[in-house]
């Protein structure tokens, strides 16, 4: 358990590099969706690749950032509530760090499976209770509302990360060497 938090200089760096693409994706690479204020961000995908390579504490510190300066860069400041339910997602993206096998070449059937069931808890955790508690607690923002943008924003992201986020950790899985394949001659 104690290397799900172990932060080392190659954490640091994957957390501010992670972080700027985060919010490049965040900001430039989007698709709106008819809840308002709701969009498909890859960026999330994208996020969840670092975090299972990393772990929790550089995937919530990417999603934290990089949410964090995309919003304060478009629109003045940050939105709280869902800044602090990205960091909440990208956590819960950073748990699938020792289960999947990725860094062993190992990241096919059960791994994919593992990653996807806990990134989607995640998801709903983050979006569907944090975020809409978060914006009715400090914003007062309508409770149909922010439950519907959680949900739609939940069913989007799992979506997002289920196809980018897979398909990145299958091709860097299938970059390593696999365990038990080099023969002594």
């Amino acid at each position: 358990m104690k290397d799900y938090f172990k932060v080392s200089t190659r954490t640091i760096v994957a957390t501010g590099l992670g972080a700027a693409l985060f919010m490049l994706l965040f900001m430039y690479v989007k698709v709106p969706s008819p809840i308002p204020e709701t969009s498909l961000q890859t960026a999330y995908g994208l996020g969840a690749f670092f975090a299972v390579l990393f772990g929790p504490i550089a995937g919530g510190l990417i999603a934290f950032i990089g949410h964090a300066l995309s919003d304060a860069l478009q629109y003045g400041s940050p939105w709280w509530s869902w800044v602090i339910a990205s960091g909440v997602c990208g956590f819960s993206y950073g748990l699938a760090y020792k289960k999947t096998g990725v860094e062993e070449g190992l990241f096919k059937g059960k791994s994919i499976v593992i990653f996807n069931v806990i990134q989607v808890v995640g998801n709903i955790l983050a979006w569907v209770v944090v975020a809409p508690v978060l914006d009715i607690l400090i914003y007062k923002e309508p409770v149909n509302l922010v439950f519907t943008q959680g949900i739609v924003a939940a069913a989007m992201n799992s979506v997002t990360v289920a196809i980018i986020g897979t398909l990145l950790l299958i091709a860097y899985g299938a970059t390593k060497t696999k365990k038990g394949s080099l023969d002594k001659e």
